[in-house]
């Protein structure tokens, strides 16, 4: 479950947030070791999920960032050559930062250089989603762009899911207007993403968002590898 301090995560956000996290708590323990890099770290909101499953850390981001924080151990622009060494890292994490990568081939490039072989990636992306971070927000990808990125650059993708169907996406939407009503507005954005959670586990809601979800993601998932020697 993500947070649910507003400071960190907004109302109208937590739908979304939770069923993201809830794929990296499924898959860190999986998948990630050795040193992790976080590219475009933000909050660092993972690092209870990956702590314990790496042997060390490091939390990049840029001096555009609007969620500057004290845990950032490196700055740097990750639209140019990243500095890292080649084979540095183990794991990396890239959270909700592809689709602020004006060239994202670059970027998929630079990670698979500084991988190990056999080093892996964990990363998600949105596609209905609001225009955040402006003006460096420049893409929504389809998994068959991310299929393409991967296999341009060498890896071999693991696992890609989308994330949410239809239901979840009209709630996120909803709550995220609703959250600024005064008085009634945060309440009310909790009870619809509630309500909507509780809907999509029932068998109806499961069926609906099942079908709906490649169509209408609300973003997807992603594990990829570096190959052997690479």
């Amino acid at each position: 479950m993500a947070s649910r301090d507003p400071g960190k995560v907004r109302v109208g956000s937590r739908l979304m947030t939770d069923l993201i996290a809830h794929l990296y708590d499924t898959y860190i323990p999986q998948h990630a070791k050795g040193k992790l890099i976080d590219l475009g770290c933000g909050k660092v909101p993972f690092f209870e999920a990956y702590r314990d499953h790496v042997t060390c850390n490091m939390c990049v981001d840029w001096e555009n960032t609007l969620h500057r924080n004290e845990f950032i151990d490196h700055e740097c622009d990750l639209t140019r050559a990243l500095p890292f060494q080649d084979g540095e890292f183990d794991t990396i994490l890239l959270s909700d930062v592809l689709e602020h990568i004006p060239e994202p081939e670059k970027l998929w490039r630079e990670m698979f250089r500084i991988l190990k072989p056999h080093g892996k990636i964990l990363m998600n992306t949105p596609f209905y989603y609001c225009l955040h971070e402006t003006p460096y927000d420049y893409y929504r990808y389809t998994e068959f762009a991310l299929r393409r990125f991967a296999a341009l650059t060498g890896f071999e993708i693991l696992v890609l899911k989308p994330i949410g169907g239809a239901p979840e996406v009209l709630a996120d939407i909803f709550a995220k207007h609703l959250q600024f009503v005064p008085l009634i507005g945060r309440p009310s954005a909790m009870f619809v993403q509630s309500l909507t959670g509780a809907f999509v586990k029932t068998a109806l809601g499961r069926k609906l968002s099942e079908k709906t979800t490649k169509g209408f993601p609300f973003g997807y998932f992603l594990v990829a590898e570096k190959g052997d020697g690479a």
